[in-house]
């Protein structure tokens, strides 16, 4: 039976279609509004769309802001889109939010010569700097194209983040890893099959961990 994925719901974001691309490569989907929903679920998924200061705002009243940074802490599978990439970080020039403060870095505005038009709104490609990561198994490293829709876009302090990059009148980071955390600036729930094998990459992982640690309270248990 598939491991069952959390997807945060804290007022905004583009749920149904995020759950909708997780159930068509057959994960189970909770949407959970609070922490204590998400129980034994084995991956997280931050999904988002419009006001990062929106976004930060509904996790930390819904109380997720502190079980998100656990979570993440714990190497526990955990994906983030757009919205949900941002928030990692611990300032945005989008209202001068503050973020969640997981990884350093910021958020900034894309500062782009002519003609290049914000916001950053449709297909581009996407080049994996590592291709053994578990997120973009199946995936050609030298370039996929993906759907984007921001104006801002995030500078991790640590270059080593980034999972992948891609060029909108200059290079951008698309998405970030570090252990099971990733998080991606595009909308893989809007990029088709390629965008589907994200989530199915990501549904396996977390099916593995879920296993990983069943067999793990179970020779706990055998133990005592």
């Amino acid at each position: 039976m598939a491991s069952e994925i959390a997807v945060i719901n804290y007022g905004m974001g583009n749920l149904r279609s995020v759950s909708q691309a997780l159930h068509a490569v057959g994960a189970r989907v909770r949407i959970v509004e609070e922490p204590a929903q998400v129980g034994a679920a084995a991956g997280l998924v931050l999904p988002g769309v419009g006001a990062l200061e929106d976004c930060v705002a509904g996790l930390r009243g819904s109380g997720f802001a502190d079980f998100v940074r656990g979570w993440i802490a714990d190497d526990r599978p955990f994906l983030g889109v757009c919205l949900g990439l941002q928030a990692l970080f611990e300032h945005s020039e989008e209202g001068d939010v503050e973020g969640l403060g997981v990884f350093p870095g910021r958020v900034v505005r894309f500062r782009l010569p002519r003609p290049f038009k914000i916001p950053h709104m449709g297909w581009n490609t996407v080049e994996f700097r590592d291709p053994t990561s578990p997120l973009v198994s199946g995936l050609n490293a030298s370039g996929e194209s993906f759907y984007f829709v921001h104006s801002f876009h995030v500078v991790p302090a640590d270059a080593g983040l980034a999972l992948a990059l891609c060029d909108y009148g200059g290079s951008f980071v698309a998405a970030i890893a570090r252990g099971r955390c990733f998080a991606t600036q595009f909308h893989p729930e809007k990029s088709q099959a390629k965008g589907l094998a994200i989530y199915r990459n990501f549904a396996s992982l977390a099916a593995g961990a879920d296993s990983g640690a069943t067999a793990g309270e179970a020779g706990a248990s055998a133990g005592r």
